[in-house]
């Protein structure tokens, strides 16, 4: 029954971050991939509080499969490579930087905070 726990999650996920994606560029534009920063750094909060404090069923739901749909490393990758073909080189870097930074950070805020709140 695992696998319809990751399925469900994944369900909810997939949708998500078409959303929010596209809710982020009609606010900025496309000039730069921010609806997937927004939601890969999103997800490292949610992923890094559930792993300090949720029980397992709950990981697999929400980590697995929500988190998973979620986030993406495919599109920040290929994001990434349309910027430096594009001449926009240092677009590419601060995306890898930002990603990066960001999303550590943010796993490391969540994580923090389920200690805090729930011990």
């Amino acid at each position: 029954m695992n696998w319809l726990l990751v399925v469900v999650g994944a369900a909810v996920g997939a949708p998500l971050r078409y959303l929010t994606d596209r809710a982020v560029h009609s606010r900025v534009g496309f000039g730069f991939p921010w609806g997937t920063l927004t939601v890969n750094v999103c997800g490292c909060a949610l992923l890094g509080l559930l792993a300090a404090v949720a029980p397992a069923d709950v990981r697999l739901l929400l980590g697995t499969g929500l988190c998973g749909a979620l986030t993406t490393y495919s599109t920040f990758s290929f994001e990434t490579l349309k910027l430096a073909q594009n001449a926009s080189r240092g677009a590419a870097l601060a995306n890898v930087g930002l990603s990066l930074g960001a999303g550590l950070a943010a796993a490391y805020a969540g994580a923090g905070i389920g200690h805090a709140v729930w011990g």
